[in-house]
């Protein structure tokens, strides 16, 4: 769906819907939201709806504290979930001043603006994710719980595979929301799931990942479950992995795949702060395919960055090494900065890594730079980057520094 304001108006008088949500996230990825009635939407589209900017996470001080919610009509959709008759929409918001000056932290605002400049150079590029999720069963009292939902492994089926109808009505949600399921299966570890959903435009991508968390999260409990989404729920078994998708195409015709898998490999250690944002994220690095090294490879999984078997407009690179607790929008807008500089300054492609760094002796790792092997080791990179300086907004960068 692509709406104009005028569309929306219609919509919402014709379907019968009595409640709007605004909804935007914050500097961690977390997705919030103001509830407004119909009567209010003509004013929030015209002037913005206000809420305390104070109290947002990485959105600054209380000084100047006021910020307006201004919903994009283009990312409208029902929530399948809630009633048919007074039906409840959801729309994705950019954040601004009271004078209307847009607001810098705006995550949002920083991927289109990120888009934007690689337009204007001549090179777009296309995202997907694949996200990874375990589901856990829930206590009496309806609270979370560490035990798996099931007992299954690596595309195993019903009936050891349980979480199989779970799967199943969070891609028809998806569907009915306008978002296209590529896949579903049972991942590795007990109760982990995965769902891969289609390319598209990489603020388009950004919106379906929140999107996607807020379904699998609400669907679960539904269920009667609890989904996580953190990077290593569990010791002893493998982590959740969000694998990021990239294609580049320059205007001119010109392969620009190379360069910009380059740029990346160059920028990662600086941008995995961002990327992998808590200390749990660390202890996946290494193990369980995901990677510890820089390096990349055609179909190789102890890469950083993946070259899939894939031919024409599926051509593509897979990273590895983010996992579904980031900001999307922060975490696409730097590996879109990072893939363009190398396009912009024709980096070259390092030799590719065609071993298993798993189990590979010593002498060839050593050959390899690593991955920040901590929290603190990621901070550390991003607070002496002059390319995070030059990305993000200083707010942002100290609220993941702090």
């Amino acid at each position: 769906m692509n709406y104009s304001k005028e569309e929306v108006m219609q919509f919402i008088a014709q379907e019968d819907v009595k409640f709007i949500r605004l909804a935007f996230c914050d500097a961690s990825g977390r997705q919030k939201n103001i509830s407004i009635m119909p009567h209010e939407l003509e004013r929030a589209f015209r002037y913005g709806i206000a809420f305390d900017g104070s109290a947002i996470e990485g959105f600054g001080s209380i000084v100047h504290s006021d910020l307006f919610l201004h919903p994009d009509p283009s990312t409208i959709c029902i929530l399948p979930w809630r009633p048919e008759h007074g039906k409840v929409v959801r729309m994705y918001c950019n954040i601004k001043y009271p004078d209307s000056t847009p607001f810098e932290a705006d995550t949002r605002k920083i991927l289109a603006d990120a888009v934007n400049e690689a337009a204007q150079y001549g090179v777009s590029f296309a995202i997907g994710s694949e996200m990874e999720f375990y589901l856990f069963k829930c206590d009496e009292n309806g609270e979370p719980t560490d035990i798996p939902y099931d007992n299954a492994g690596y595309m195993d089926v019903a009936p050891e595979d349980k979480g199989e109808n779970v799967r199943r009505e969070i891609c028809l949600t998806l569907e009915q929301m306008g978002i296209k399921p590529e896949s579903s299966h049972h991942e590795e570890g007990p109760g982990q799931n995965e769902i891969d959903f289609r390319y598209s435009d990489p603020l388009s991508a950004a919106d379906n990942a929140l999107t996607f968390r807020s379904v699998v999260n609400t669907i679960s409990a539904r269920s009667g479950l609890s989904a996580s989404f953190d990077p290593k729920p569990l010791a002893d078994k493998p982590g959740n992995g969000m694998h990021i998708n990239i294609s580049a195409k320059s205007k001119d015709g010109r392969d620009v795949m190379n360069e910009m898998i380059a740029g990346i490999l160059a920028h990662i250690k600086e941008m995995t702060l961002f990327l992998n944002t808590n200390s749990q994220s660390y202890e996946r690095f290494g193990r369980d395919k995901a990677p510890a090294y820089i390096s990349w490879s055609a179909e190789n999984r102890s890469q950083l960055i993946r070259i899939p078997a894939a031919q024409g407009e599926y051509g593509r690179a897979e990273i590895r090494s983010p996992d579904p607790m980031c900001n999307p929008y922060i975490a696409f807008a730097l590996i879109i900065r990072a893939g363009l500089d190398g396009i912009k300054n024709g980096l070259s492609l390092p030799e590719g890594a065609n071993i298993n760094l798993y189990t590979a002796p010593a002498e060839i790792t050593s050959k390899f730079d690593k991955l920040p092997q901590t929290l603190n080791d990621a901070k550390e990179e991003a607070a002496k980057s002059d390319f995070i300086k030059k990305s993000l907004n200083e707010s942002i960068i100290s609220c993941y520094l702090g």
